[in-house]
């Protein structure tokens, strides 16, 4: 626990790396993946990502977000275990209303002070937002700063992803039609971020897949010069394993970034929409 007592909450969409939460205490509530069968599993806790995708034959699932009950049973554990206040960092309120869901049991919760995070992106950039929570509450930034803080944090935080197959995200309804049917016909990636409000868009389109990996190694350096140090973080389903050769092309693209890159894995939920083959950068800045 931290001097301060304030608690850090947030969802598996994230991808908060899981010896990091273990190490810091944070408090993961898992959104809910659906079959047509009637079965509902919490997300990296009952199910895996290896399941989801072997199961993605038969089907493609849905997924939930976690309800009222879910994060308010967190928050009282966590003042059961001694915390006063509370932080909740979620994944973009532009691509799941779980932000929304957060502020409301916020509002609705009387005996301790929390505040709600946008993080405006997902996967790991939402993930290095949590980790920058930690990071200013354990330096003892007051309470009454980390929104403003952390909101600031969120703005300079970008994810860069790519999809080989386009079937998830357009079943999801993540990208147009007709950026579906260029992509399937011409091999057309598009590199997609998430915009100032947090939504998907298509920052770019490169014609193959090598091609779309060394366009987020492009775009990573293009957003690290703003800053005087960024970290890194490299995501990648199973599927596509390319952390080594992700992480040379970043060490010589990005100079000013710091030694240690993170890696992640992509969460059972996020792969439902973006499919078994993704590849994804995450820039932060290294300080405010």
């Amino acid at each position: 626990m931290n001097d301060q007592r304030i608690a850090v909450v947030t969802d598996s969409g994230t991808d908060t790396p899981k010896e990091f939460c273990e190490a810091h205490d944070v408090r993961v509530v898992p959104l809910r993946i659906n079959y047509s069968d009637g079965t509902s599993y919490e997300s990296g806790v009952d199910i895996t990502a290896e399941e989801v995708i072997e199961r993605f034959e038969k089907e493609i699932p849905t997924t939930s977000l976690p309800t009222p009950d879910a994060i308010k049973r967190a928050l009282d554990q966590a003042k059961a275990d001694g915390y006063e206040k509370a932080v909740i960092v979620t994944i973009s309120s532009a691509l799941s209303a779980t932000y929304q869901t957060a502020e409301l049991v916020a509002h609705m919760t009387d005996d301790m002070p929390i505040i709600c995070i946008d993080s405006k992106s997902i996967g790991l950039a939402a993930g290095m937002v949590v980790q920058r929570a930690v990071d200013l509450i354990e330096a003892g930034v007051p309470f009454e700063s980390l929104k403003e803080r952390l909101d600031g944090v969120a703005a300079n935080t970008r994810v860069f992803f790519s999809c080989k197959t386009l079937d998830f995200l357009r079943k999801g309804g993540r990208i147009s039609e007709a950026t579906y049917r260029l992509g399937s016909v011409l091999n057309i990636k598009p590199v997609i971020s998430c915009d100032k409000n947090g939504a998907y868009f298509p920052i770019k389109k490169a014609r193959g897949w090598e091609k779309a990996l060394a366009t987020e190694v492009k775009l990573a350096r293009e957003w690290s010069v703003f800053f005087k140090q960024v970290k890194l973080g490299i995501c990648c389903t199973k599927a596509s394993d390319v952390f080594d050769e992700m992480e040379q092309k970043l060490r010589e693209a990005v100079p000013n970034a710091l030694p240690d890159i993170q890696r992640t894995w992509i969460s059972p939920d996020l792969l439902i929409h973006t499919g078994p083959e993704l590849v994804g950068v995450a820039v932060i800045p290294a300080e405010e």
